[in-house]
């Protein structure tokens, strides 16, 4: 699974966008809300390890997410 954090502009805030292994999205939400519906990727009980990792992503970088 790859994780990439999207800046926002304007009113529009920013998003986190899940891509599974052939990078198609699975999950795309806001980064400033709480985590909800995890078990849906198969991150329960991972969510103090997933915003973790989204406050250090860079805006537009893709990464593997591996917790």
């Amino acid at each position: 699974m790859y994780i990439i954090k999207v800046k926002g502009k304007a009113k529009i805030p920013d998003y986190i966008q899940l891509r599974d292994s052939n990078f198609v999205l699975i999950a795309y939400f806001r980064a400033d809300r709480p985590l909800k519906n995890l078990d849906r990727y198969g991150l329960e009980g991972k969510e103090d390890a997933l915003a973790a990792v989204i406050a250090s992503l860079d805006f537009g970088k893709l990464q593997k997410l591996e917790i």
